[in-house]
């Protein structure tokens, strides 16, 4: 098997721009001992399920949207994640998505990230992987989430479990209040391993001697740019990929699944700043 990377239009955001605007863990003390570091996907490899989908459950308890936005968002997550989504109807669903948070605030959406951290997401944490994250720290070594997600709930999942911090789809806020726009586009696939290149340009990590982890043969570029590459709870194409380049597997599931809940778990990757960054609470009707 061989992963091929597509050529097509540039859909998604320059890796400079998300590394320039990654965010440490604010509290975090870890000082760097090396220039190794672990970089750790976020969906299904982290946690058990999407963290957006918790977000958005969250959000809709707190009625800031309906049940057919998530209905409809849900969706379109699927249909990118099998490969059927078609690039404009992505391009029209991020609109009307950055469209919801117009001159929302910053704050607002980092303070609902702590609390649904603490109601949902917490309990969802894989205790294998949080592990293996714990022994990099342990060496000294640097622990970044790279995630499709916005960077304010990444940052908030990193900052709880004691990581280094995030690299996360980038909303465009000016004076503490976002735009509608994203700086440079969706954190996803190749992005992942160009954001992963520039930050460690910027750190002076040399990434023959860092570690990455992810479930989804979308991260194949990140995996390939890393010295120790391991794919955890993987799709059935890394699991593949893996096996025929000798990489490390770890699955911690209790038992294999391939249903329509392990397709959702996996698709907030994709699309997790469509549905995250429509956090903005709509007209009440």
């Amino acid at each position: 098997m061989r992963f091929r990377r597509t050529r097509g239009p540039r859909r998604f955001t320059s890796g400079a721009a998300v590394a320039a605007a990654a965010e440490a863990a604010a509290g975090v003390d870890v000082l760097p001992q090396s220039s190794a570091a672990a970089f750790f996907d976020v969906d299904n490899t982290v946690l058990r399920g999407a963290a957006i989908f918790y977000f958005a459950r969250g959000m809709y308890a707190r009625k800031y949207f309906r049940a057919r936005d998530i209905a409809r968002f849900g969706y379109q997550q699927v249909r990118f994640r099998i490969g059927a989504e078609d690039p404009d109807h992505v391009d029209n669903a991020r609109s009307a998505a950055l469209s919801f948070i117009v001159n929302r605030s910053v704050g607002e959406l980092k303070d609902l990230a702590e609390e649904i951290f603490e109601e949902v997401i917490q309990k969802k944490v894989w205790p294998g992987t949080r592990a293996i994250a714990q022994s990099h720290l342990d060496e000294g070594q640097r622990v970044w989430l790279v995630t499709a997600a916005p960077v304010e709930l990444a940052t908030i999942i990193a900052k709880k479990l004691g990581l280094t911090g995030a690299l996360g789809t980038v909303a465009e806020h000016v004076d503490g209040a976002y735009t509608g726009r994203l700086v440079g586009d969706l954190l996803h696939g190749p992005a992942k391993a160009d954001a992963v290149r520039a930050l460690a340009e910027r750190e002076g990590l040399e990434l023959g001697r860092c570690a990455a982890y992810s479930d989804s043969a979308n991260d194949i570029p990140m995996l390939s740019l890393v010295g120790f590459p391991c794919a955890i709870n993987p799709d059935a194409r890394l699991r593949a990929y893996a096996k025929e380049c000798g990489w490390q597997v770890r699955d911690y599931r209790a038992r294999r699944r391939n249903t329509a809940i392990g397709v959702a778990a996996g698709a907030g990757a994709v699309a997790g700043a469509i549905v995250g960054l429509a956090l903005a609470r709509r007209t009440r009707r």
